[in-house]
């Protein structure tokens, strides 16, 4: 059985999270905690505070506590995932299967929520609103989030991988048209790409890498949120 490229980019960013989250972890355990922090620990707690606030804020303080570590873990996830092409690593977020299963942590998450403050019936009883016959809709309506999530990331993540492609493809052709005129024969050197290619990676993988990273988790917070009642957000 053939695997496919994507497992190890997956095994990659898995470990250099896992890696990541150790090291941090003993620098913040050793940090004093009366002192002002300084290097990594500065833009990590930056992180950690900015997420937890938009958790906070979308779901109350008492669902902060629990939710904000995972939204954290996922949103350096899809974000390394996205920009692991510019080190020569298919993106795993351009394989749907990958993009798909994250839509469905989020939708399991969803309604995880639904069930829990609103109780079976409530549940149930959403499925027939507003009248019985919206029934088939509202079933497709309880999928629609979860495939268009995947389909979301996935799409725009392949989209930019392909746009490189084809890119350097006419940077070759450049390249291999320039050297003809000198009397080159067949393909050379692509010296054309370093100098095109650096602006448009900053769009295609930091920049669209970056947005998408930002899009999925802001759904899923949002998502999350709206399904839980407003007393509960309010509680201390």
């Amino acid at each position: 059985m053939e695997i496919q490229t994507d497992v190890y980019s997956i095994i990659l960013v898995t470990l250099l999270i896992g890696i990541a989250i150790v090291v941090l972890s003993k620098k913040i355990s050793a940090a004093d905690p009366l002192a002002e922090p300084k290097g990594i620990i500065v833009p990590v707690i930056w992180g950690v505070e900015t997420i937890y606030n938009m958790v906070k804020d979308n779901c109350g303080k008492k669902f902060a506590e629990p939710f904000t570590p995972y939204v954290l873990v996922i949103a350096v996830y899809i974000f390394l995932c996205n920009i692991i092409s510019l080190f020569g690593f298919s993106s795993p977020t351009s394989n749907l299967s990958v993009t798909l299963l994250l839509s469905v942590i989020t939708w399991v998450l969803i309604q995880y929520v639904e069930l829990k403050y609103g109780g079976i019936g409530g549940y149930l009883h959403s499925f027939i609103e507003p009248i019985a016959i919206m029934l088939p809709m509202n079933i497709f309506g309880k999928f629609s989030t979860m495939v268009s999530m995947s389909l979301r990331l996935f799409g725009n993540i392949l989209c930019g991988g392909i746009m490189m492609q084809l890119i350097y493809s006419f940077c070759q052709f450049l390249s291999d048209t320039i050297a003809g005129w000198f009397g080159a024969g067949g393909s050379v050197f692509n010296f054309i790409a370093p100098v095109l290619t650096p602006i448009l990676h900053a769009y295609f993988d930091l920049f669209s890498g970056f947005i998408q990273t930002l899009v999925f988790i802001t759904l899923t917070v949002v998502l999350v949120g709206n399904d839980i009642p407003e007393e509960i957000k309010k509680e201390a």
